[in-house]
């Protein structure tokens, strides 16, 4: 099996100019690397056939992706309308600032079959692409963001996979949501 990272998850996971809340001591292509030289721990069904996530121990200094909101730091929290590309329409996303999370134990890279990723305008070599990664401290999948949910089901055609929502997933994805949040330096 072979792993790439897709230049979307490139620009989301190595930026340009490094940021603490991304994936920390390593470049993209050790990354990839990486993935391709050592099996997961653990592969997980993700929310669709075409979506699997594997668990790795974290080898980086990488930090958790979300920060549990609590009344201490609730007047951190921030808000604004964003766009994970040109192409996509801006959504509201909220986020902490002046919370710095713990060291990951876990990093969950999210891989698209090639011929998911083909269908959505992204072709690729090799069998499975990365289209994103969570850092977590348990061995398990956070659930994807509300919004991301309704982007998928909005439709290829507007940054999304295609795949209809799940009530009971939405639902989940709102409980854990409401009691978390990311985190930026």
């Amino acid at each position: 099996m072979s792993i790439v990272l897709t230049p979307f998850a490139r620009t989301r996971l190595f930026p340009r100019q490094a940021r603490r809340n991304t994936v920390q001591d390593c470049t993209p292509e050790q990354f990839e690397r990486y993935l391709n030289d050592h099996a997961p721990l653990r592969v997980l069904d993700g929310y669709a056939p075409f979506c699997k996530l594997h668990v790795h121990a974290n080898w980086t200094s990488t930090r958790c992706l979300t920060v549990p909101v609590t009344e201490d730091n609730h007047h951190l929290l921030r808000s604004g309308y964003e766009a994970r590309s040109r192409e996509e329409l801006p959504v509201l996303v909220r986020w902490f600032e002046g919370v710095e999370a713990p060291r990951a134990n876990y990093l969950l890279p999210i891989l698209y079959s090639r011929e998911q990723l083909a269908r959505e305008g992204s072709p690729i070599e090799a069998d499975w692409g990365i289209v994103g990664c969570l850092y977590t401290a348990e061995p398990a999948e956070i659930p994807m963001a509300p919004i991301t949910m309704m982007r998928n089901a909005l439709g290829v055609s507007e940054g999304g996979s295609g795949v209809g929502l799940d009530r009971e997933a939405y639902a989940r994805a709102v409980a854990f949501w409401e009691a978390n949040a990311n985190w930026r330096p």
